[in-house]
């Protein structure tokens, strides 16, 4: 006989992440050793420094203020769904934060010890959990996630500071009011309010506002069955309705909602019900409004539930880069940041495009990216370059199998282009069946352009040695990652074309140090700072770890530190080639985002001198680092 309370437990769990990552079998295990809490409006769960609890939670209905005691300032707002408390599961330390329920509440006890072990076992549990302790704690920078997602306190301090500002300016609410009579039964109300996908909606009489009714109106006095559902508006609304002039700061609207207990402000023209109402602000609106940072931007993408509602979060996540270059935050940092919120939505763009598939993938795979996003250095938008590898399956399957993950790539291909990823012009994507291959074809390929190493063969492999995981089961990857690395070793001539390759790219400076620049076309006069300057790194950085059978570190920057150790005679120049990098990155970012364009191409008469001369210092560089490996891997004697 079924545990039935277990089994209401695990059939709300199931659809929330992480627990939607979970086996069924598995969530039905964890769910009967979940303990439930019951807690009335204004406990104390958790106080800040408290020692940490052996659980952590998850709230099924109600609501949880994440603040801190000192300025009793909140934070963050958990309701139906959210989880908290992951400090004890992330970092042994006391909490930093206190818990307390907003209004009553249940919730779900979830045992550390019980629970871990599937964090550790699944990558997508233990992502989703990383990236809730950073949005729930407001503080993504501590030791368990740092190199994970974002970057370290000199961060955490510029975006904290600039934060305060931001709640003194005038909060943005929504314009498109839902309202309906005092007569409208609740039934009717339902059915308007799904409709139009709100949570509340406006009680008028005579264009007045005279009460409110929210979602938990409903639940609490018609779904109960305190109330008909042929109840009036007038009888189960919320009276007076709470109103409040439109120009509200932020910390004024959170202010409002704290000190009346309420999720949703009536916005009016003078203020008070006298006037006709001209918005509507909901709690959501608010911790929105806190500011375009790390965690409130990863919550927005948790709540995405189309991909087209992913494409203006990435242009939030644009106001963010340019947030971080005018405060001069180091490109290392950025770079992390721009990248773990860049794969966040490719991420979620993968997990909307699951959803519409008729099944679930018939077997693993990973989702790749490569080119820059691989690399960890794509800030801009730029067009798609991507890759499936899936696990092999027997002869019977196989053209199932490849049809199933083309028609999930197509899907996913035509999402990330909606948010606003153009597609490849040379069809690098995994909707292209050349790049959405099994294991054992992916390693045939491979073996192809190691082997007959010819001009199109080494380019494809400098598109693909960089790539990177994006979704998916990690050692698929990694198979294919040791065999790149076996192949590549058995045939050292391979290093020989590389570098070749690597030194196609046209030289940055002619004589007297004067910019070379693109000679006709649309580009003309401008210079090339893609393929003159940051290329040639890139390709040598490339050429240099493989040598080592380095797998690990795909990030231009991070290649060059990590031969700065591996070569201590030439650290002086591998540091320098991981400082011009960055700075050209930074110096093309800046560009791309003044003149709302890729970057790549630059018109030198709107530079300054002192830009032109930064930008001279990095040349000597790459000219150095294309010597080296000229003669390393001796060039000179291939015709």
């Amino acid at each position: 006989m079924k545990n039935t309370i277990s089994q209401r437990v695990a059939d709300f769990l199931k659809n929330y992440p992480p627990f939607n990552f979970l086996h069924p079998k598995d969530l039905e295990k964890l769910s009967e050793q979940i303990s439930i809490v019951y807690k009335e409006k204004d406990s104390v769960i958790f106080a800040e420094n408290e020692k940490t609890h052996d659980s952590f939670y998850v709230v099924h209905k109600g609501a949880v203020a994440l603040k801190k005691n000192q300025k009793n300032v909140v934070l963050d707002m958990c309701d139906e769904g959210d989880i908290f408390g992951l400090r004890p599961l992330l970092a042994q330390e006391n909490y930093i934060m206190e818990a307390v329920t907003h209004e009553e509440s249940i919730l779900y006890a979830i045992p550390i010890a019980i629970f871990k072990p599937y964090a550790l076992e699944n990558r997508n549990v233990g992502n989703f959990l990383i990236e809730s302790y950073a949005s729930n704690t407001r503080n993504p920078y501590s030791d368990i996630h740092k190199d994970k997602l974002y970057g370290d306190d000199l961060l955490q301090e510029s975006m904290h500071s600039d934060s305060h500002s931001f709640d003194l300016q005038p909060i943005k609410y929504s314009k498109k009011i839902v309202t309906c009579s005092p007569s409208t039964t609740a039934r009717d109300i339902a059915k308007i309010m799904t409709k139009k996908k709100v949570g509340a909606i406006l009680i008028v009489d005579e264009m007045l506002p005279i009460g409110i009714i929210t979602d938990k109106d409903l639940r609490n006095k018609i779904v109960t069955g305190d109330y008909s559902i042929l109840t009036t508006a007038e009888t189960i609304m919320t009276k007076p309705v709470i109103t409040y002039p439109k120009k509200m700061t932020v910390t004024e609207a959170q202010m409002a909602m704290m000190r009346s207990n309420i999720s949703y402000l009536c916005l009016t023209k003078d203020g008070t019900t006298n006037t006709k109402a001209v918005g509507i602000l909901s709690k959501h609106d608010v911790m929105v409004a806190l500011g375009n940072n790390p965690a409130v931007l990863i919550k927005a993408l948790k709540r995405a539930k189309k991909a087209k509602d992913i494409k203006p979060i990435r242009a939030r996540i644009m106001q963010l880069l340019q947030g971080y270059l005018d405060q001069n935050i180091p490109m290392t940092l950025i770079s992390k940041i721009i990248t773990g919120l860049n794969e966040a939505c490719i991420t979620r763009v993968i997990e909307i495009s699951l959803e519409k598939m008729s099944s679930q993938p018939p077997a693993k795979f990973a989702w790749l990216a490569l080119g820059s996003q691989g690399r960890s250095e794509q800030m801009l938008h730029t067009d798609q370059d991507n890759a499936i590898v899936y696990e092999n399956v027997s002869d019977v399957f196989k053209e199932e199998t490849k049809v199933y993950f083309q028609k999930f790539a197509t899907l996913v291909n035509k999402g990330l282009f909606e948010i606003g990823y153009e597609y490849c012009p040379a069809e690098m994507m995994a909707s292209n069946p050349k790049w959405c291959m099994s294991l054992n074809e992916w390693k045939k390929q491979v073996h192809h352009w190691i082997t007959n190493p010819g001009k199109n063969e080494v380019l494809l492999s400098f598109i693909f040695f960089d790539y990177s995981l994006t979704y998916g089961d990690a050692e698929i990857t990694n198979s294919l990652s040791d065999y790149i690395f076996e192949t590549v070793k058995a045939n050292p001539v391979f290093y020989v074309h590389l570098v070749s390759g690597a030194l196609q790219s046209p030289s940055p400076t002619g004589f007297f140090r004067q910019f070379l620049v693109e000679q006709d076309g649309a580009n003309k006069d401008n210079f090339d700072i893609k393929r003159r300057a940051l290329m040639p790194l890139t390709d040598a950085a490339r050429v240099l770890i493989l040598s080592h059978s380095v797998k690990s570190i795909s990030n231009t920057a991070e290649r060059f530190e990590k031969l700065a150790e591996l070569e201590p005679n030439n650290r002086e120049l591998y540091l320098s080639c991981s400082y011009s990098f960055k700075a050209l990155l930074k110096f093309r970012t800046k560009q791309g985002l003044l003149h709302n364009d890729s970057g790549q191409f630059i018109a030198l008469e709107s530079l300054s001198k002192m830009e032109k001369i930064k930008l001279k210092r990095t040349f000597k560089t790459i000219k150095e680092l294309q010597e080296l490996i000229s003669i390393r891997f001796n060039i000179s004697n291939i015709v």
